[in-house]
């Protein structure tokens, strides 16, 4: 019987988080999630209560949950860096503790959880996938923070590919709307704002959470195992359109 190969998912909980979890454990997949949030999930195996922007900015919280996961998380085949927050505003009233809680969970985080399941992902032959956005090439008024974070990761990516190639291979993924809770309450659950939405998009819909899954999942198999360190965009096209006057 062939072993179970170990998925470690941030931000488990969200929208595509959850369907991350549900997709990689119908296919056979260990899943181990970590979300800020703390509530049962029925697609993980194991489940922790995490905060990474206290991983990135308290020692002492880093150091207790690294000895926590040594034991508890022996081996690992793909990493998912999914866990993100979008806290909106302008320039003049951006506040320092929301740049750097932004860069922490969507950019820093990455890089240290990256860092330090190295050592099993390469004893794995495994990978790391992080679901950056569509606002790293296209983005929108008070996306100063989440933008500029989303832009970092992508080329974290990139260069991760090259730092670590023969090693673990590194790619990302930019999803433009995909249909979340998440999203919904940014258009104060709107419908006739969301089917704009849908209309502006050449594929005439926004994604699915699922077809972000099944793209992580497809990347982290050998089948495709020349893809390394890119950047696939999922956005039904929308990065195509150029927006005229009527």
């Amino acid at each position: 019987m062939e072993t179970k190969k170990t998925v470690v998912i941030t931000g488990v909980l969200g929208g595509i988080g959850t369907q991350l979890a549900q997709t990689f454990k119908e296919n056979n997949y260990t899943v181990i999630g970590f979300d800020v949030k703390d509530q049962l999930s029925p697609y993980c195996d194991k489940f922790f209560k995490f905060d990474l922007h206290k991983y990135c900015s308290d020692a002492d919280y880093k150091r207790e949950a690294e000895a926590t996961f040594d034991v508890e998380i022996p081996e690992i085949f793909v990493l998912i860096n999914n866990a993100a927050v979008q806290i909106l505003s302008s320039l003049s009233e951006l506040q320092l503790q929301d740049w750097n809680q932004t860069l922490n969970v969507n950019l820093t985080g990455p890089l240290m959880l990256s860092q330090y399941f190295l050592a099993k992902l390469e004893k794995a032959k495994g990978s790391i996938i992080n679901i950056a956005s569509i606002h790293h090439q296209l983005t929108k008024k008070r996306f100063v923070s989440y933008a500029s974070s989303k832009s970092a990761l992508v080329g974290l990516t990139k260069a991760l590919s090259v730092d670590l190639q023969g090693r673990v291979r590194v790619n990302a993924i930019s999803p433009a709307a995909i249909d979340t809770q998440m999203l919904r309450d940014g258009f104060d659950n709107n419908e006739a704002k969301v089917q704009m939405l849908n209309e502006i998009h050449p594929s005439q819909r926004i994604g699915k959470p699922q077809e972000v899954s099944q793209l992580a999942l497809l990347l982290a198999e050998d089948k495709l195992g020349f893809i390394n360190g890119a950047n696939l965009n999922i956005d039904g096209g929308i990065s195509n359109v150029l927006k005229d006057l009527d």
